[in-house]
């Protein structure tokens, strides 16, 4: 049991550790090029409330904080799943070169994110702009990096099995 208990949770802490760097970036982004915060997270968490009939509680106030507050959480949700996929992909065998790593985890970061917002008919990244490719490209590979290098510093420290 302990063998899957333990990738989970270092691939849980890896993914939010990743995901906190990525939104790292992209307010870095916003802080130098003055662009506006996107609201693709919030439009997202209303797309998919209106494609699976859920509703959101609350009057119109209410429910647009809640809807602020859902955005943001589903994108550290979602983070915390990539690092535990990739760390039982690992625990599992799976053991590439580390570039490999680095590219299939900002791959997997990149398709994950933006396959929903795409699926969604929220935004369409055949469309994008150089910029806008830059402005989702680097916040990912650094998600990728951040999550790939703590899996594997914990699993360096963490007791053998």
């Amino acid at each position: 049991m302990t063998s899957v208990i333990r990738p989970i949770l270092y691939g849980a802490a890896a993914g939010l550790a990743g995901t906190t760097a990525l939104n790292m970036a992209g307010y870095v982004d916003i802080v130098l090029r003055g662009r506006p915060v996107s609201d693709t997270p919030e439009i997202t968490v209303r797309s998919l409330a209106e494609k699976l009939h859920v509703r959101i509680p609350g009057d119109d106030q209410i429910r647009e904080n809640r809807i602020a507050g859902l955005g943001p959480l589903t994108g550290y949700t979602v983070g915390m799943g990539m690092g535990v996929a990739l760390s039982l992909a690992q625990a599992a065998g799976w053991l590439p070169t580390k570039t490999s790593r680095y590219a299939v985890a900002s791959l997997f970061a990149l398709t994950v994110t933006n396959a929903p917002i795409f699926l969604l008919g929220i935004s369409d990244p055949r469309t994008w702009t150089a910029s806008d490719w830059v402005s989702d490209i680097i916040p990912h590979g650094i998600f990728a990096v951040v999550t790939v290098r703590v899996i594997e510093k914990l699993e360096a420290a963490g007791p053998q099995s």
